[in-house]
């Protein structure tokens, strides 16, 4: 009994450091990668606290590989955005201006039904009212409605918002790094990147931490902070 209680009281405790360290979400909110890792680490450690023929290190070296696998991937996830796409995916857009997009539908399997059954639980009922659906890669949708369907808020009951205030926004630079598929299909040229940049006081993209643009042409361009030189 008493062995049982210490192996338990370990390995619980290793996994919620790990899980700490590695950053991790509600289930809800879970990239694909962190999913399979929380489901093959409950197993793992569900075997040595069952089993005691099985030694408690047959079951702490594997979490302990993969918590650092995983440590390894946030990292590469970070630092490189075709990985990070490969890995997580990419937000897929439903609907944009109001029109149901039905090939994006296909390509990620959702149905009709299930689109219904999201916004249903968004408290929304009516198509029409939506103007930009967006599939996360957590596979939650997000939703922003057209202004006139928006909660009133102070801001909009002493000047309605008109019908394009509401629009998404394109990330173009992301970590200092250009996304030239992005600003291809925002509609622009390195000639205007580069005279936005110029604008803001920055001579190069891997001084922008975020840069994006929306439909009505708003750029908002954040700079990356100055590492502090510890003395």
């Amino acid at each position: 009994m008493t062995t049982a209680f210490f192996r338990t009281i370990i390995l619980y405790l290793l996994l919620i450091t790990g899980l700490r360290l590695t950053g991790k979400r509600q289930i809800g909110e879970l990239e694909p990668t962190e999913l399979v890792l929380t489901m093959i680490l409950s197993d793992l450690a569900a075997v040595p606290m069952q089993d005691f023929g099985v030694p408690l290190i047959d079951g702490i070296i594997p979490i302990l590989t993969l918590l650092s696998l995983s440590t390894l991937l946030s990292y590469l996830s970070l630092r490189s955005v075709r990985f990070r796409a490969w890995a997580c995916g990419k937000p897929t857009i439903i609907i944009r201006n109001g029109k149901l997009l039905q090939a994006a539908m296909r390509r990620t399997r959702l149905t009709i039904d299930e689109l219904l059954e999201e916004l249903r639980q968004q408290s929304i009922c009516d198509l029409s009212t939506v103007k930009y659906a967006i599939l996360e890669t957590s596979g939650q949708l997000s939703v922003l409605l057209y202004p006139q369907h928006q909660p009133l808020t102070p801001q909009t009951a002493a000047q309605p918002p008109a019908d394009d205030s509401v629009s998404l926004p394109t990330v173009i630079i992301s970590d200092g790094r250009l996304l030239q598929e992005n600003l291809h299909h925002a509609g622009y040229e390195e000639n205007w990147l580069r005279s936005q940049l110029k604008k803001a006081g920055v001579s190069r993209p891997s001084d922008v931490f975020l840069l994006t643009v929306d439909d009505a042409g708003q750029v908002v361009i954040i700079k990356k902070e100055k590492k502090e030189v510890s003395r």
